[in-house]
């Protein structure tokens, strides 16, 4: 028997249940979600489903794509009915490896990680996974669909993620092409619909355009996700006024996603009221990520009382601190 798996041919002496397949690679059935022939295999049925001569699997896991936080004053905010004490969403991608990924999101205080969805490498399925280090248990998974650059890749990535983790809350993204990774706003809105069709509740990735987060309001996205700048690019909020445009015409929670590239970047997405941000490089890259996830935490709790306080009004002005009454 030949069967294609995960791009690959292999060999097998007979038909078998997906569940023998797993055992004969060495793939934990816990930790992964299976694709027979374009269709998801249901965990349940793994002993149940026979694996043919000809047919394509698929086998995916999470891998690094994207301690709780102490309460804020404002008590944090909420998503498709979830409240979540920390304002800062991180992603996992990007560490040196699994273990500096645990202790940066520690340190970090999130509570919301995004995950990325890629085939499991069969050549050495003992090899570690996210999971292994990064609990499902302690943190929210939020799968997303990194490197889509179709409604239907990203509708199928999403899927199998369901699958694979049980989780219905999603980060969508699609992109437009590989040298600005900017978002593809038609695809994401043909996408965006499907998932809300099939019961997902879907936080967008988008561009910084009041009219298309609104309409993806209107469908039924939980979440707008405007990038601050392109994705990795540590340019900071190149547009405030527009974030600030979608933040007041949307009432759906709004975060900041892409572009932060240090913690004055995180503040300043605060202070424009958004309600929370979401990075991934300007942690993973910075030269102590550890140290850094934690410039993070603080640079979000501060941009939100920030924003909260109020800031005094620009002058074309001076206007001394001092009193001049009693002057010397």
């Amino acid at each position: 028997m030949k069967v294609m798996i995960n791009g690959e041919e292999r060999s097998f002496s007979a038909s078998m249940s997906v569940e023998s397949l797993l055992g004969e690679l060495g793939v934990d059935p816990r930790k992964v979600a299976v694709e027979r022939n374009l269709e998801i295999v249901p965990k349940s049925s793994y002993d149940q489903i026979a694996v043919d001569d000809g047919d394509r699997l698929e086998i995916v896991a999470f891998i690094g794509g994207g301690s709780n936080a102490a309460a804020t004053d404002d008590g944090g905010f909420t998503v498709a009915g979830k409240p979540f004490r920390s304002r800062l969403l991180v992603g996992t991608g990007k560490y040196k490896d699994f273990e500096e990924t645990a202790r940066a999101i520690e340190a970090s205080g999130a509570e919301i990680v995004t995950v990325a969805v890629r085939r499991v490498n069969l050549s050495d399925p003992s090899q570690p996974m996210l999971v292994d280090y990064v609990s499902p248990k302690k943190y929210t998974f939020l799968p997303n669909t990194a490197g889509c650059y179709t409604a239907d890749d990203a509708v199928r990535t999403l899927r199998l993620a369901r699958e694979a983790g049980g989780w219905n809350l999603v980060k969508l993204e699609v992109l437009g092409d590989q040298t600005t990774l900017y978002p593809n706003m038609p695809e994401t809105l043909r996408a965006a619909e499907a998932l809300i069709k099939d019961g997902f509740e879907v936080m967008v990735y988008c561009s910084d355009d009041p009219i298309q987060a609104k309409i993806l309001e209107d469908m039924g996205c939980v979440a707008i996700m405007p990038l601050g700048s392109l994705i990795g690019s540590g340019l900071g909020i190149l547009n405030p006024i527009t974030i600030r445009l979608i933040k007041d015409l949307v009432k759906v929670p709004v975060l900041v996603d892409a572009g932060v590239g240090t913690a004055s970047d995180a503040a300043v997405a605060m202070e424009l009221g958004c309600d929370g941000v979401l990075m991934n490089t300007a942690i993973a890259h910075a030269k102590d990520p550890i140290r850094m996830a934690r410039a993070m935490k603080l640079a979000v709790e501060a941009g939100r009382l920030s924003y909260l306080a109020g800031r005094m009004p620009k002058k074309s002005y001076a206007d001394p601190s001092s009193p001049l009454a009693g002057l010397i």
